[in-house]
């Protein structure tokens, strides 16, 4: 079978997991905080047809940068408004970190398995192909997260960022955030959907490509290029830090 299709079939899933526990980690704490909305309107389940943005998701497939649904949260229902909006849009991220950390454990214990195992019979042989493909699904759930969890902490609405920044920006500034966040929604879309096809067609130019500062800055306008660079900068050092343990190795 290809691999990239292969590779399309077990992304499937790992969409499903990653938006569906980056939502419910919203509605949990703004649930424990006070604000019951994403209870009462039933999003504080894991099925994931109840937080699945179908843009989001295709995005999240194909570039490893998407949403879900949004959570409902109504502020008025903190102590501390401002201070509850930040932390409950934290959780998002903090939930798709821990996931990425996690799924490095078993990335590395389904590869080390299928490396020990001799190839000697049908059955044998079955198994280590169905580690690799395992190993191959958790290693596109880690990255994934990393991704997710990255894009979601940029300080722009409606990512998750920029609740939190808002709790650090004068109330004026938060609520011009606010107020334009549609507007910055669709500059978001815009530069993730067509920001890695400029750069590389900039990038054409030898003028530019020949330049260290230039191509750096150009390599800017690729939104889904530097996270993912970063998203397995990331995952570089996790994987070194967990090949440490001794049966991992």
């Amino acid at each position: 079978m290809n691999e990239t299709l292969i590779d399309l079939l077990l992304s499937l899933p790992a969409v499903l997991l990653s938006l569906t526990l980056h939502e419910c980690a919203h509605g949990y704490i703004a649930y424990r905080l006070g604000d019951p909305t994403a209870r009462d309107l039933g999003r504080l389940t894991l099925n994931p047809i109840r937080h699945l943005d179908p843009i989001g998701a295709l995005s999240l497939l194909i570039f490893h940068v998407g949403w879900a649904k949004p959570v409902p949260i109504n502020p008025r229902n903190f102590k501390k408004p401002r201070v509850g909006m930040a932390v409950t849009a934290a959780a998002g991220p903090i939930t798709n970190f821990l996931i990425a950390f996690v799924s490095t454990f078993f990335l590395l214990l389904s590869y080390a398995g299928a490396e020990k195992i001799p190839v000697t019979s049908t059955v044998t042989s079955f198994l280590s192909l169905f580690l690799f493909y395992l190993f191959r699904f958790f290693y596109l759930l880690h990255i994934m997260n990393l991704a997710l969890a990255l894009f979601n902490l940029l300080p722009l609405p409606p990512l998750d960022g920029s609740r939190i920044l808002s709790l650090l920006l004068p109330r004026r500034a938060a609520f011009w955030l606010v107020r334009h966040e549609r507007a910055i929604y669709i500059f978001v879309l815009i530069w993730m959907i067509g920001g890695s096809y400029f750069a590389d067609l900039l990038l054409g130019v030898p003028a530019i490509a020949s330049s260290p500062v230039l191509s750096r800055l150009v390599s800017i306008l690729s939104l889904t290029g530097w996270i993912g660079g970063a998203a397995k900068r990331i995952s570089a050092r996790m994987i070194t830090l967990f090949i440490k343990i001794p049966f991992l190795a």
